[in-house]
Parts: structure tokens; C-alpha cells; sequence
């Protein structure tokens, strides 16, 4: 039997079918590959999703990007609510629109996690070569023999898979992870942010009508927490409360339905009033884990691999969570196409995946990720205190605007971090940090003695620019 022109014996594992490991598998089959895709949870697509435990996504450049070359782009297009920026609500009633760019196409796009996984899922079930086996849980794993221990939970029956490789999309939580770094086949860290989240619904009005802007992610900063809300496709929104876990405003402190009741009505007074359940909600649903994976190395020789949040899990507060594990399923393929010369146009491979070089596979993916992811870890956690407190800030404000003003003046040298970051694929993440950082220096200084745009020194501006930023290689049309 061949799959694509190729032998059906040269085949990968993946453990994981969230969104990672589904576009992972569609990928891979695109390369020429066989890939059977382990998954723990039944197939979603038979249900309407876990109430309370997901975030909405976020869905940037990055993403779209990696989507368009999957060719999995078009089956999705009915489920993005377009945002073209924050809608900041003050406690005092006041509310601004912050755009995310300067230009209109410069926006990102909320979906639900649950409708992305199921469109993937679509996707890959529809091409010849990827098999998906629901309902099979990863138990354990041995290097010394190359082996996982994989669970049919319909029929509580353990097999033991060769891993040839096994690719570990599995999440936060990876049982692969968390077995390589028992075995101390790699050094970990899993760093708790200390603060927690729940998921609260804004239901659509009347013929699903939205009761809020449509075209926003809503945040409600209050300086040591918030409340954002994303768009859903029916008119409904789906809001998240980040709150500390423990202290005196807490999710350890609010346990009555008056205390809840009172906490929400009084942070939040404007939209308290469109959330019928949410006192209801805030008790039943769990309180989601904030926190970023670091890891030393990805992979176990060139048995398994980490990929996505398995690796690098961060905090959501840059809303690059899904559009990185997205890269790194590009970039994973590249490395693959550098070591075998197989592309995603003209897959030719010939022999068993297990004598495929996974191990130099590896190394150059975690070679070319590992400075991005660990860059992206850190603004994420940086756009926390932005998100939460910094947005109100007049100062914060004027800055962002000058910002703006510049990469008009200077579009080959000067573009916003969080447009290098959320619009610009080929600016890597690592180099969004370093100009960022030098940008913010820059930004700093020109407006401390500023009230406005107008007092800005912009001959100043121009000769800093010019000495501190060479040109990135991309001009804006």
C-alpha cells in the first residue's frame, strides 16, 4: 500500500489532538508522511465542547499564516469574529478603543478553541494516511527500549507503540513531558503565574444580536486583575475573570454567592447586568492554571519530541498561546524538508520513518524555537501588567500613540512590538523582543517631557531611529 507515492511503513505518532497535533498530523501527511494521532478525550466533534475550562483563541498573523499553508484556512473562515482592538472599560464608566494597528488590516480574529479543533480535525480525518484514534490515553513511555505504553480507554486495554517517533502535542499538562523529566532525559520548569481564571458568558440578544461591540476584545483592567471578553460567532461573548488565587481580592476569598455577587457587581457595573449566570458560573466552573513550561531540551534522542505547549507553554496575555504552537508546526516541517528534502509540494520519502534523522530533526527544531518561544514567554507575561493596569495609564497611552506615529514616518525601522509580534510572521519572536526593547527606551525618553503628540521632538526621533534601529527588511505597503 502507498499514501501519497510513499510507503505506508514510514509513519509518525502523535500524542495529542488538540489543535497543535491536528494540524501537526495535516502537515505531516501534506510531507508524505503516515501519521497516527493519539487522543485521551473522546472526538469532539461529537459534542459541543467543555463548558468553563478553554479560553477563547486568539487567532494572529502567525496562525493564519501556518492555517494558509495547511490549506485549512477556507474551513474556518465562518467561525473568525474579526477585532481590530481593545475596548478598554474603566470602573468610572468611560470607554476607549485602543486599536491594535495602524493600518485596517492589521486586526486578529476570536474563535473557539472547541470549533478550531473540530475544523482540524475535519480536515485530517479526510486525508488519506492520518488515522485518529480517540479514546487513547499516553501512560508512560521507556527510552531504554523505545516504547510507549498507550491505553484504549473503550476497552481498558494497555499496548505498548514503538516510538518511531512519537511526537508529543499533548499540552501544559504532557504526560511526556512530565515522564522524560522523571527519567531526568530533560530538565523542567513549570513556573505558576499565582493567578488563576474562570470562564463567565455573555449571552447574544434577541436573533443573536450582539449587547456589546462586536469588533473588540473587551477588557475590563482593575490594576491587580481583569476581565476581557471575546466575540463569539453567534452573538454571545465568552468572558474570563484573571484573578489571583490566594490574598485578600481572590478566588480563594470569594467563596459565597453575596460575595461573589457583590464583587462582580461592584468591579464590573456595566456588564454585570449582561451576565445572568455569572454568579452561578464563577462557583461551578474550575479555576484555570496560569503558568509558562520551560525546558532544557524538547526531545529523547530521536524517539519523541515535544511540540506546542508540551515544550513551552505561556501565559494567554499576548494572545500568542495557539498562534505559537502553530509556528512551531512550520517550522517542525521545515526542519524535516532541511534534513530529508522532502517538501509539502513533492513529498518523495522512500523508507521507514524510524531511519529518517529524527534526532537531527530535533535538534534543529529546538535550535531554531527555543530563543523564539523563551522571547515569547516573556512579553506574555509583560502584557499582563499592560493588559490589567498600564492601558489606562495617559502616559502608556501617549506612548502607544507615538508608536504609531513613527512606524508612519519610519516604516522600514520602527514597528510596534506588539505589531511585530501579531502581524508579522516573518519578524521572528526573538527579534520583536530585542528592537522592542530598544524602542521602548526610545519611547520612554521622547515622551518624558511630553503631553501630546505635538510636543514630541520628531527631529530627535528621526536621528535616535536612525542610530539604534537598521532597517528590519520589511516595508509596509
Amino acid at each position: 500500500m502507498t499514501v501519497n507515492g510513499m510507503r505506508d511503513f514510514a509513519s509518525v505518532g502523535i500524542v495529542g489532538a488538540g489543535p497543535t497535533g491536528a494540524l501537526l498530523a495535516i502537515l505531516l501527511q501534506r510531507r508524505g508522511l503516515k501519521v497516527t494521532l493519539y487522543e485521551a478525550r473522546k472526538d469532539p466533534r461529537d459534542n459541543s465542547g467543555e463548558s468553563g475550562r478553554s479560553i477563547n483563541l486568539a487567532l494572529a498573523d502567525r496562525g493564519m499564516h501556518a492555517l494558509k499553508v495547511a490549506g485549512v484556512s477556507d474551513d474556518l473562515a465562518g467561525a473568525l469574529v474579526t477585532m481590530r482592538g481593545r475596548l478598554v472599560h474603566e470602573k468610572n464608566g468611560v470607554q476607549s478603543l485602543q486599536l491594535y494597528g495602524r493600518r485596517p488590516d492589521e486586526v486578529i480574529y476570536s474563535i473557539s478553541r472547541h470549533r478550531l479543533n473540530q475544523a482540524l480535525l475535519d480536515v485530517a480525518a479526510r486525508l488519506p494516511g492520518v488515522d485518529t484514534r480517540f479514546e487513547h490515553r499516553l501512560e508512560d513511555a521507556d527510552f531504554e527500549n523505545a516504547t510507549a505504553q498507550i491505553r484504549d480507554l473503550r476497552q481498558d486495554r494497555l499496548s505498548s507503540v514503538p516510538m518511531q517517533p512519537l511526537l508529543a502535542t499533548d499540552g501544559a499538562g504532557s504526560v511526556m513531558r512530565r515522564r522524560m523529566a522523571a527519567l531526568e532525559v530533560i530538565e523542567t520548569q513549570e513556573a505558576d503565574l499565582e493567578h488563576g481564571y474562570k470562564e463567565l458568558s455573555i449571552p447574544g440578544g434577541p436573533n443573536g444580536a450582539y449587547r456589546m461591540a462586536s469588533d473588540a476584545l473587551h477588557i475590563w483592567p482593575r490594576g491587580n486583575f481583569m476581565l476581557i471578553a471575546l466575540p463569539n460567532a453567534n452573538g454571545s461573548f465568552t468572558a474570563t475573570l484573571f484573578l489571583p488565587t490566594r490574598g485578600a481580592v481572590s478566588y480563594e476569598a470569594l467563596t459565597s454567592p453575596a460575595e461573589i455577587e457583590r464583587f462582580l457587581r461592584t468591579e464590573f457595573p456595566d456588564v454585570y447586568g449582561l451576565m445572568p449566570n455569572c454568579v452561578a458560573e464563577f462557583q461551578a466552573h474550575p479555576t484555570g492554571y496560569l503558568g509558562t513550561v520551560y525546558a532544557n531540551r524538547w526531545s529523547a534522542g530521536g524517539m519523541a519530541a515535544l511540540i506546542g505547549d508540551a515544550a513551552h507553554a505561556i501565559v494567554p496575555f499576548h494572545g500568542q498561546g495557539m498562534n505559537c504552537c502553530f509556528e512551531d508546526c512550520l517550522e517542525f516541517g521545515a526542519a524535516v524538508e532541511r534534513n530529508t528534502g522532502e517538501s509539502a509540494s513533492a513529498p518523495a520519502l522512500s523508507r521507514s520513518a524510524r531511519c529518517l534523522p529524527w534526532q537531527d530533526v530535533f535538534a534543529e527544531f529546538f535550535a531554531s524555537r527555543k530563543p523564539n518561544t523563551d522571547a515569547i514567554a516573556a512579553m506574555a507575561l509583560e502584557n499582563y501588567l499592560e493588559m490589567r493596569e498600564r492601558v489606562v495609564d495617559p502616559r502608556f497611552r501617549l506612548q502607544q500613540s507615538l508608536a504609531l506615529e513613527l512606524e508612519r514616518r519610519h516604516p522600514q525601522r520602527f514597528i510596534p512590538r506588539y505589531s511585530m509580534v501579531m502581524f508579522h510572521h516573518e519578524i521572528s519572536y526573538r527579534t520583536a523582543q530585542l528592537r522592542g526593547d530598544i524602542q521602548s527606551r526610545l519611547l520612554a525618553e521622547l515622551t518624558a517631557n511630553a503631553a501630546t503628540l505635538q510636543d514630541i521632538d520628531y527631529e530627535r526621533a528621526s536621528q535616535e531611529i536612525t542610530r539604534e534601529l537598521p532597517p528590519i527588511g520589511y516595508i509596509p505597503a
